[in-house]
C-alpha cells in the first residue's frame, strides 16, 4: 500500500497542476523545488514512474538492459553532438556517474559479467562518442550481446 502523503503524492499533484507534456531540466530543477527536500536520483526515480516522457538529460542512462543502455547512450549522443562545449561536459558528467553506478553494481558476484560490459559500453561512448552506434552495432552483431 502506498501512502497517502509523501513525495509520490506531492508529485502526482505538481503534475496534475502543471500538466508537463515531457520533463525537461527546467522542469526537473522545478520539481526539485517543489518537493525538497529530495535527493536527484530518487525524484528521477519517481518522474521515471510516473510515465510523463524525458528528456535524455533527466532520465539518465538506463541500465536495466543492453537495449535500454544503447537506447540511452545514442540518447546522449544525439545530445553531446548537438551541445555546445559546456553541454558536452554536462552529458558526459551524466555518462560518467553512471558508469560509476555501474562499477558499484559490479561488486555484486550475479551482476559483475553483465555490469562489466555495460561499464566498457560506457567507456567507449566516452572515449567518441559520434563513434559509438557503429562499434555497438559491431559489438552486438557478432553475437557477443544479443537483445537483453
Amino acid at each position: 500500500m502506498r501512502p497517502t502523503r509523501g513525495k509520490r503524492t506531492e508529485l502526482a499533484r505538481w503534475l496534475d497542476e502543471q500538466r508537463p507534456a515531457r520533463i525537461g531540466e527546467t522542469e526537473f530543477e522545478a520539481l526539485g523545488r517543489a518537493l525538497a527536500p529530495v535527493s536527484e536520483s530518487y525524484l528521477r526515480k519517481l518522474v521515471r514512474e510516473a510515465g510523463v516522457p524525458l528528456d535524455a538529460m533527466v532520465e539518465g542512462v538506463r541500465q536495466g538492459s543492453f537495449d535500454e543502455l544503447e537506447a540511452s547512450l545514442l540518447r546522449f549522443q544525439d545530445e553531446y553532438e548537438r551541445g555546445d562545449p559546456a553541454r558536452r561536459a554536462a552529458v558526459r558528467r551524466v555518462v560518467i556517474t553512471s558508469k560509476e553506478h555501474a562499477r558499484l553494481a559490479a561488486r555484486n558476484p550475479e551482476k559483475r559479467t553483465e555490469k562489466e560490459e555495460m561499464i566498457l559500453w560506457m567507456l567507449t561512448w566516452l572515449e567518441n562518442p559520434p563513434l559509438f552506434a557503429d562499434w555497438v552495432r559491431l559489438r552486438r552483431g557478432v553475437g557477443k550481446i544479443a537483445s537483453q
